[in-house]
């Protein structure tokens, strides 16, 4: 009678199959013989290395392999999202660090870099809302915060130490390995190691990440915007239209 495969040995294959690897391949990575076919066959037990690989290369959660939880993945740093690097003053406290939209294109790749942050403009704003935390400013680019937030404006936002202190519905500064977005947040019911990423213009579609993708995360507080708004079309017709019945009437009053 042929032996039953173990749910460990399916979900190793699933795990694979998900990577893109052979069973050749697999094995030489994992370092598991010269295939990894008696693995999924469930003639071999998964080794205490495999797994060990697995979490540490791809954040596998053993206790999902071994069909004792449905969350694939363990979440990186434990959800710790705090600055890599803050930079302080001749007096100790912490500057404000600007982040233009072109800075923030490498900013995830030298987040750790502190020669990188020395490069960037920074002040300091001697008030109570910015006193005893760290702050980061992010010039916004594209429109799917409007009308809130508008292209080219800058955001300030205070240091998060761990995700578990996000809120729903508050707007961050997300920075992920590739990316720096501002969006609102909202978590995803029954699933704690994923997060929704929702932007105020409705043109655009939620986004889910994971959160072991999220390097920093700074809640925005405030933000700075230059330039006064000129009129739309709507309120320069208006005033045309009132100027234009002002106009009859000083005409009417001369008849």
């Amino acid at each position: 009678m042929e032996k039953s495969i173990t749910l460990e040995a399916k979900r190793f294959k699933q795990l694979r199959e998900e990577l893109g690897y052979t069973q050749q391949g697999f094995a030489e990575f994992l370092n598991a013989g010269s295939t990894t076919a008696d693995i999924e066959r469930g003639k071999t037990k998964i080794s205490g290395k495999i797994v060990t690989t697995l979490m540490s290369q791809f954040n596998i959660n053993p206790l999902w392999l071994y069909g004792e939880s449905n969350d694939k993945h363990i979440i990186a740093r434990s959800g710790d999202v705090s600055p890599m690097v803050v930079t302080i003053d001749s007096s100790g406290n912490d500057n404000i660090v600007l982040v233009s939209q072109k800075a923030a294109a490498g900013y995830p790749h030298n987040i750790q870099d502190v020669d990188w942050y020395q490069s960037l403009p920074s002040f300091n704003i001697p008030l109570p809302e910015y006193r005893n935390a760290s702050y980061r400013g992010f010039q916004v680019e594209g429109d799917s915060m409007m009308p809130n937030i508008r292209p080219k404006e800058w955001v300030l936002g205070r240091a998060v130490s761990s995700i578990t202190e996000a809120s729903d519905n508050k707007i961050y500064i997300i920075v992920l390995k590739d990316s720096v977005l501002v969006k609102k947040l909202q978590r995803i019911p029954n699933n704690p190691n994923q997060i929704r990423l929702i932007s105020i213009n409705e043109h655009y579609l939620p986004i889910d990440i994971k959160v072991r993708d999220i390097q920093e995360l700074w809640m925005v507080n405030s933000k700075l915007s230059f330039g006064v708004d000129e009129p739309s079309d709507s309120v320069l017709l208006r005033q045309l239209q009132e100027s234009m019945e002002e106009l009859k009437g000083q005409i009417r009053s001369l008849k």
